[in-house]
């Protein structure tokens, strides 16, 4: 079993991630790629507190970010 502690860290680096690598997203297409990280984190997050909502939420931004990433990585 994972402590409270452990899961709140999560969710603490998880919104980092994602708050820090969407406002770098213009300088390079693999902030793009941290930001789906961040997101698929923050679903994982949603799991353990058992926000489901929240965790279709994230996993469809993560899927979104990725494809974007995708894209972005085609154009350089």
């Amino acid at each position: 079993m994972i402590s409270m502690q452990v899961i709140e860290i999560i969710g603490i680096v998880s919104v980092s991630i994602m708050v820090i690598s969407y406002s770098l997203e213009d300088r390079n297409p693999l902030y793009i790629a941290l930001f789906a990280c961040g997101c698929a984190m923050a679903a994982t997050y949603a799991f353990l507190i058992s926000s489901y909502p929240s965790l279709i939420a994230e996993s469809v931004w993560s899927i979104v970010a990725l494809a974007r990433w995708r894209k972005a990585k085609q154009s350089i």
